[in-house]
């Protein structure tokens, strides 16, 4: 028997039977509900053009709206939740909202194509921030999932600034709360159509059972990149358990010096408690980490479990020494997460298994931490080389250095050569020429429409030297005076 799947959209309850497993929301929108407001545009999260904003409650009943992308979300995960697009913001009256007669009178729209993104990304932020004016950085942050090619973004920005002046809307979050706890349900979903299965479990032990039972089916996260597997490579993912309802992967706590992030705790989410004890060091890594709606949707559990050798999370999670559990029908296993990777998308995880949370140690007195990306854009690219960097230091003398890079290797990989020459070394520029010559030995980059490979180890080293400009003993510079000097090849 077929669970419907149910969610709010547009006031009403929504009941969907039959539709496909994988049928994108983008795709049930425009089809089934005949809401054309929300355009596709790449099929892959990149431009921006099919953003709604999703609300859903938390474990302890607190409303979350976040903006994601429906072209790769799958209508079955809408269920317990409410769904906005563009057709939501018109007011009873016929009136435009403040963020749409924004964009009118700043002239932020032009060929009209990218513009309910843009306007959806935007009533996101009006809603996070209730009606009040935005900083620029949070603006540009908020609009960094949203391409245009038309207006260059600067009246786009005028009307983030410009819809805080207008007559303010309210959006009633205690009636939305009613119907969504309404909506919530005791057990587990299980929906079916067309010979494939999507499971929704709510515990951990549900989740434990259905993995064992099924250890072929697909485990869909934050659908970020499991998404694109059906919208860019036509696959038949098969069963799906989605873990997106398991309460106990939502935690974020602390225990024996580190932070332990559950696997279903969002990127966004993730990078805000990180930051909380590595502000200067993850800062600029979470606003450049992806597109906030990717972030709000796609989990850490779930980067690491992808395991691409080009992802931002594992090279500074590996320097650090952080750990990855793992969950069976055997009970909780822990793995240093540089050993879980054995090879290029291989890892060393059982049929039965699945990614429980990640943990990341705390700050240590004497350790020097910083990581770097390079890419070809600022926002929303992938790295062509990712840098980290841990050296735990007593007075000049380096006890300890951890190096791992990402976009260097088959996977996020540790410079085992570079690191045992400076062991034992004083931390001065004789240790960092011969580390730097080391990295040749440690890594094989390959070239690619990102980067060369003689780039990529040239930009290697240079990140290595900046490191030693930021945290030399001596007389160490502030980053800004080293960002443009030590990455230019």
């Amino acid at each position: 028997m077929s669970d419907p799947v149910r969610f709010y959209y547009r006031g009403k309850l929504h009941e969907v039977n039959g539709a496909a497993t994988t049928q994108t929301v983008l795709q049930h929108l425009r089809e089934d509900l005949h809401c054309t407001g929300t355009k596709e545009g790449c099929a892959e999260g990149d431009c921006g053009a099919c953003t709604v904003v999703v609300g859903s409650l938390t474990e302890d009943g607190e409303l979350e709206m976040k903006a994601v992308n429906s072209c790769i979300q799958f209508t079955p995960a809408l269920d317990g939740k409410a769904l906005f697009s563009v057709e939501d913001l018109q007011q009873p009256d016929g009136a435009l909202h403040p963020v749409q007669q924004a964009m009118v009178e700043c002239h932020g729209s032009q060929c009209g194509f990218c513009t309910p993104g843009f306007v959806m990304s935007l009533w996101g932020l009006y809603l996070d921030r209730d009606g009040q004016r935005a900083s620029r950085k949070e603006v540009d942050d908020c609009l960094s999932g949203n391409l245009c090619r038309c207006t260059g973004y600067r009246p786009i920005i005028d009307a983030a600034q410009r819809m805080t002046e207008l007559p303010k809307v309210a959006f009633d979050r205690a009636a939305l709360k009613r119907q969504l706890l309404a909506l919530r349900r005791e057990k587990s979903m299980s929906y079916s159509a067309a010979g494939r299965s999507f499971h929704a479990p709510r515990t951990l032990d549900e989740l434990v059972r259905l993995r064992a039972a099924h250890p072929g089916a697909t485990l869909l996260a934050g659908s970020t990149d499991v998404g694109l597997w059906v919208t860019k490579q036509m696959r038949d993912l098969g069963d799906i358990i989605y873990l997106g309802q398991v309460r106990e992967l939502k935690s974020v706590c602390e225990a024996n010096d580190m932070l332990e992030i559950g696997a279903g705790v969002s990127l966004n989410d993730a990078y805000a408690a990180l930051c909380r004890h590595y502000p200067e060091q993850l800062g600029e890594m979470w606003q450049r980490f992806a597109s906030l709606p990717i972030r709000n949707a796609g989990t850490l559990g779930g980067n690491v479990a992808n395991g691409s050798p080009i992802g931002d999370s594992m090279p500074w999670m590996i320097a650090l020494g952080s750990q990855v559990v793992l969950r069976g029908a055997g009970g909780q296993r822990v793995l240093a997460l540089e050993d879980f990777y054995l090879g290029y998308q291989k890892k060393d995880m059982r049929p039965d298994e699945f990614v429980e949370a990640v943990r990341v140690p705390l700050p240590r007195a004497g350790v020097q931490f910083r990581t770097y990306k390079l890419a070809k854009r600022f926002d929303q690219d992938i790295s062509a080389v990712c840098a980290a960097f841990a050296f735990r230091l007593e007075g000049e003398r380096i006890v300890g250095a951890r190096i791992a890079f990402g976009g260097m290797a088959a996977t996020p990989k540790r410079a085992a050569k570079a690191e045992a020459a400076l062991n034992g070394q004083p931390w001065n520029e004789d240790a960092l020429r011969t580390a730097m010559a080391l990295l040749a030995q440690d890594y094989a980059p390959l070239t690619d429409m990102r980067a060369s490979g003689e780039y990529r180890m040239q930009t290697a080293q240079n990140l290595l030297r900046r490191f030693w400009f930021e945290t030399r003993v001596d007389t160490p510079l502030a980053p800004d005076a080293v960002n443009v000097f030590a990455c230019r090849a």
